[in-house]
């Protein structure tokens, strides 16, 4: 493992705001984790960041990396073990290389394969765990089991492996044969029309309410296009918060705060944030 102390963290988050860390750690294989995190009273998994706002104080926690597990094993018949610290996007060019379907919809998505299963990440009615037959994680006793989906309380953007803090070192998968490559390029086409990825941004601010769209009720609140300090509510896509290259970590949380309320004050809807917030 490669350990580094009051380490920057802004290029670890796709927002590019972000403190001095006490220590980042990167992992180079499974088995240094257990021992590791016995010595350790705070820590955090830092996938790519892609929803992850970090203080841009300084941060008294252990970061630890997994970008160095990112391997995938075929274990044929259209089964996969993938790492958690693969880059998502690699998964999908595996998928297409050698003719596999079912998450082509996920397609453009950032962050880590580890940082989807986490949250059940998902797109245009398709979720990760859709695909996934086990789970391999380090559990609250630093134990590595590897759990069978049905095992496992999944719902939208909410697993039992998040709500414990378990920790994810690989997921198995198992795709159909027919890679969908006209679907990839569709959904990667609405993706760059429809969100404002030339900017730093943590993707959806908020979850979608049942029955509603976030990024509409946001748009009826007026909250569109709001702007504090240098933190905006997209008007590429409404439930996006940009960072204009001068964004503070308090422009974000002030920025959210409002949108609540607006939206609240409006729909009477109370938002629920999907981003995590690190302080």
């Amino acid at each position: 493992m490669r350990i580094l102390e009051n380490y920057n963290m802004k290029k670890h988050s796709n927002m590019k705001i972000g403190g001095d860390a006490r220590k980042f750690i990167e992992i180079e294989n499974k088995e240094e984790l257990p021992e590791l995190l016995k010595e350790l009273k705070s820590y955090f998994i830092i996938g790519n960041g892609t929803n992850t706002l970090l203080n841009d104080k300084y941060l008294d926690t252990t970061f630890i990396s997994l970008k160095k597990l990112n391997k995938i094993t075929d274990k044929g018949e259209g089964r996969i073990n993938v790492e958690a610290g693969l880059d998502f996007g690699k998964l999908i060019k595996y998928m297409g290389e050698n003719n596999l379907s079912g998450l082509e919809e996920l397609a453009g998505i950032p962050g880590t394969v580890g940082g989807l299963v986490f949250m059940n990440g998902g797109a245009y009615g398709k979720e990760i765990f859709d695909c996934i037959e086990s789970v391999e994680i380090l559990d609250e006793e630093k134990n590595i089991k590897v759990i069978p989906k049905e095992n496992l309380k999944i719902d939208y953007r909410k697993t039992e492996i998040k709500e414990n803090h378990w920790i994810i070192i690989s997921a198995n998968f198992k795709f159909e044969n027919g890679y969908k490559k006209d679907l990839v390029k569709e959904i990667q086409t609405k993706r760059e029309n429809n969100q404002p990825l030339e900017m730093p941004n943590l993707g959806s601010t908020f979850k979608n309410p049942k029955g509603y769209f976030a990024a509409r009720l946001i748009i009826e609140a007026g909250a569109q296009g709001l702007k504090i300090g240098g933190a905006q509510m997209s008007m590429k896509h409404p439930n996006f918060i940009v960072n204009d290259g001068t964004a503070t970590f308090d422009d974000v949380i002030n920025l959210i705060a409002e949108v609540k309320k607006m939206v609240k004050e409006k729909s009477g809807i109370e938002l629920e944030r999907e981003i995590i917030i690190l302080r």
